[in-house]
């Protein structure tokens, strides 16, 4: 392998950035499956295992910028509006909510994920949100 190759970026963040072209091109609902980290800024009343599902459309956030080591925008949960800054390593997949279709990405090494206190807010976040599962 050459010096030039070993010092290539990642692919990691232009795949994010096609999936979601491909999502918002076919009127998709991207969806950004991230796993938390001390570097993940997300409202933590949300977060389930370690673990949190982004809605990523238009209608859902505003700012939206995807860029080669961080991921960020704001957007409301529970009415109130937040900030996302998602660390491209913590994503683990980005898919369509209508139909599954994206990529899963392998975990990447991190810090472990801050622990699940319950909600800031004293509410609960609202039951059914989506999972992503590598099956086999």
């Amino acid at each position: 392998m050459s010096d030039s190759a070993a010092k290539l970026p990642s692919t990691k963040p232009y795949l994010i950035r096609a999936i979601y072209d491909w999502c918002t091109d076919n009127a998709l609902t991207p969806y950004l499956a991230v796993r938390v980290d001390a570097r993940t800024q997300v409202p933590m009343a949300y977060v389930k295992d370690g673990e949190i599902v982004l809605n990523l459309s238009m209608e859902a956030v505003r700012n939206l910028q995807l860029g080669n080591d961080e991921i960020t925008c704001g957007g409301r949960f529970g009415g109130v509006p937040q900030e996302i800054v998602v660390p491209v390593a913590a994503v683990i997949g980005i898919f369509a909510k209508e139909n599954g279709q994206g990529l899963v990405f392998q975990a990447e090494e991190s810090e472990a994920p801050p622990p699940d206190d319950g909600p800031e807010d004293g509410g609960a976040p609202p039951p059914g949100k989506p999972r992503l599962r590598v099956v086999k």
